[in-house]
């Protein structure tokens, strides 16, 4: 059938189809029809969607994502023909009945999803079938090169190259800006490529962006990585395995992170960029993705195992993660945070210790120093300058002021006190209920919003003292943030003594 095309700015890639055409055609919700457009030698196969008023019997509507390759002008005409169902959507039936995957199918898979020929249902079909019947280490492998296959590499000619990467799930987590300038003064090459905020108060990417830009194209990371020795930027603007940031996408609305493609992703970005030395942070307690210790080694162990098929040399931190890393959430103040460190070792001994160890896991694996020398060794870099002047050396060559300080870092000139309600001891601190705090201030979208946790757990505290200070670049989002604490009371404060058993008898 010959149609008259127009087009609608959307990314996905389908036709949208009279109900009456579609008919004639042959076609329904959901099937698939290749466009032609005869003119200029070029067609696509799209997914239908139907109407009855949006548009009229002998036009169609094309996406912007499916009018990339057909390059239709308003009016071209272009050939509608039915089309068969890709492959891997039984593929994908077999998964959901239990199967396992073979390397070709798990390709097939990625393909059809990076080139848009499987709709977004059939992704979230695929998602779900890998959550409830799980991928074996075969079937993670597999995905996790056909992820890398998917877009672009970094490579380089000298080794090791090293990366670090944090599993999540504790507010204030900003020790890749401590990390990444230590390994990088350490004269090591760490191409570090971070995520943005998603749920959290500030993504590694946000942060960073407070000092310099951070969107780079792959061949400009890898020449500034090359002068400076390393870079902090944003994953998302490249196009370093794109299947895995759809997979993300779809996992998103259902909440679900299924552990074997949480394993292919975190190893897809780290074969990518070229690494072949990783440290991977899992933090562990409440509010954690992994719950405890348990969990965290039977996970550091598929991470090695996955890294060894891989030639990736996998170590593993499990670190404390029931409260937040150092005591500021939010962009302008963790970065204020870090730098403090750098400056003059001044701030959290939590975030130093934690920054120190994971870059001495580095140090270490790589020959650096001995083993069990390796946080002294990384300690010493920041305490004589070298890491702040190759922060510095990052800074700039990502387009920032190489000058810049801590106390350059705007906070939020809306501020505000959470007093302790009485006198006691912080009990405990709930990280979910801190981010919540923190976003409904504004950040990360507003770099001066956040909070100070003046408290953390095991620390006395006389009431009325402040044990949170809210800051927010506007007023009603400041309103919003105090509400927000009062309601989920973040900090929990009790006396020591909780109970007496048995009671206290009185006598009338």
């Amino acid at each position: 059938m010959i149609l008259s095309s127009s087009t609608v700015d959307i990314a996905s890639v389908f036709a949208l189809l009279h109900a009456d055409d579609a008919r004639q055609i042959g076609v329904r919700e959901g099937d698939r029809v290749t466009i032609i457009n005869n003119a200029k030698g070029t067609s696509v196969r799209a997914a239908v969607a139907l109407t009855e008023n949006v548009t009229t019997p002998g036009t169609v509507i094309i996406t912007a994502g499916a009018n990339e390759k057909l390059q239709t002008e308003k009016g071209d005409q272009v050939e509608i023909r039915v089309a068969s169902r890709p492959a891997s959507i039984e593929f994908i039936r077999k998964k959901m009945d239990g199967g396992k995957l073979t390397r070709e199918e798990t390709a097939q898979i990625v393909q059809d999803m990076t080139e848009n020929v499987l709709s977004p249902s059939e992704i979230t079909a695929y998602i779900t079938a890998a959550y409830i019947n799980n991928l074996d280490m075969d079937e993670v492998e597999y995905l996790t090169r056909e992820m890398v296959a998917s877009g672009d590499r970094l490579t380089f000619n000298t080794r090791p190259i090293v990366d670090k990467h944090s599993i999540g799930g504790v507010p204030g987590n900003k020790i890749t800006l401590l990390v990444v300038p230590v390994v990088a003064a350490a004269g090591l090459l760490i191409p570090k490529t971070s995520s943005r905020a998603i749920t959290g108060a500030g993504g590694t990417a946000d942060l960073m962006e407070a000092l310099a830009p951070v969107t780079f194209t792959i061949q400009e990371i890898q020449q500034m990585t090359l002068k400076a020795g390393g870079v902090i930027v944003w994953g998302g603007a490249t196009n370093i395995a794109p299947a895995d940031d759809l997979i993300i996408t779809y996992e998103y609305p259902l909440k679900i992170d299924a552990r074997g493609q949480m394993l292919a992703s975190i190893m897809a970005k780290k074969m990518a960029v070229g690494s072949d030395t990783c440290v991977i942070d899992i933090p562990i307690g409440p509010g954690t993705k992994v719950p405890n210790e348990n969990e965290g080694r039977l996970l550091a162990n598929d991470l090695i195992e996955l890294g060894r098929r891989l030639g990736v040399r996998v170590e593993c931190a499990i670190t404390y993660g029931g409260a937040p890393v150092g005591r500021n959430i939010g962009v302008n103040l963790e970065v204020a945070e870090a730098l403090k460190i750098l400056e003059g070792m001044q701030g959290p001994t939590s975030l130093m210790q934690k920054s120190a160890a994971l870059a001495g896991m580095a140090l270490e694996m790589t020959g650096k120093t001995a083993y069990g020398y390796g946080t002294e060794a990384a300690m010493d870099l920041i305490k004589n300058g070298k890491a702040l002047q190759k922060m510095q050396e990052i800074i700039e060559i990502q387009g920032g002021d190489p000058k810049v300080k801590s106390s350059d870092l705007a906070l939020g000139s809306n501020v505000f006190d959470v007093p302790a309600p009485n006198d006691g001891y912080v009990i405990a601190v709930k990280n979910r209920e801190l981010i919540n705090v923190a976003r409904t201030a504004g950040s990360p979208a507003d770099h001066g919003a956040g909070l100070h946790l003046h408290k953390k757990p095991g620390e006395s505290v006389k009431k009325g003292e402040p044990i949170l200070t809210i800051y927010a670049d506007r007023g009603w989002r400041l309103q919003r943030a105090i509400e927000e604490a009062r309601v989920s009371m973040p900090v929990v404060v009790e006396g020591m003594l909780l109970d007496r058993v048995p009671p206290i008898r009185r006598v009338a």
